[in-house]
């Protein structure tokens, strides 16, 4: 549930003074000891009350004199610089009341003014059945204006992004590639292919030729076109 805001009047009724006094006073001098207890400061209170026989202060009447002495020492300009009284402090009040009637209003007839201006954009047309002021046509206009200065930022901020070069792609290093395996050709020192496949009575002549147990004149094979006759 909702706390009911206070009317800041006097209360005529005697009765009901009395105890919003009696439960404000403690209640005010409670908050000026958490005030200087929390925050570290110094601060003091004097209240007087109609029916109170002596002022009710807070801490002490010491402390009273001793926070009343230094802010005596303190020059008269600055003194009253943050000072207010309940007269102040309800002008300044109702100010703020007033600027914020204000702007919300402000608010209110721009948005109207939008609306309007949509409104012609779907129609085509301009309503002939509105009745605007000098004043109305004014923010009409400010709002056309503020729209167009939206719309050039916009169509400037996309010309400059078209515009940037696009950065470089990274092209990846090519992997090193194994050289290709090579065959090795075997000497054959003088003899072609064909002599791999020797005959073997041949290749027996050969061997018995170098141990001397062999004839000198080689064994020819039979069927040699080269035969002797």
């Amino acid at each position: 549930m909702t706390r009911r805001k206070t009317k800041l009047t006097f209360i005529a009724n005697d009765t009901e003074r009395k105890t919003s006094y009696k439960k404000r006073k403690k209640s005010l001098l409670k908050k000026t000891e958490e005030l200087s207890t929390l925050c570290g400061i110094e601060a003091c209170a004097i209240v007087y009350g109609p029916d109170d026989p002596q002022p009710e202060t807070w801490p002490s009447e010491a402390g009273v004199k001793n926070v009343l002495g230094k802010f005596s020492t303190i020059p008269e300009w600055e003194q009253g610089k943050k000072m207010a009284n309940q007269e102040s402090f309800i002008a300044e009040s109702i100010q703020k009341g007033r600027d914020k009637v204000k702007k919300i209003g402000k608010d209110n007839k721009e948005k109207e003014m939008t609306m309007f201006m949509y409104q012609c954009f779907n129609t085509g047309t301009v309503q002939p059945d509105n009745n605007m002021a000098i004043a109305d046509l004014n923010v009409l206009s400010s709002v056309i204006e503020q729209k167009l200065r939206d719309i050039s930022r916009r169509m400037e901020t996309l010309n400059v992004n078209e515009t940037t070069p696009q950065q470089p792609e990274m092209q990846t290093p090519a992997l090193p590639v194994a050289p290709e395996e090579t065959t090795t050709t075997p000497l054959n020192y003088g003899h072609d292919e064909s002599d791999v496949n020797a005959d073997p009575l041949e290749s027996q002549w050969f061997m018995d030729l170098l141990n001397g147990n062999g004839d000198e004149t080689p064994m020819t094979p039979f069927g040699d076109v080269n035969l002797p006759l």
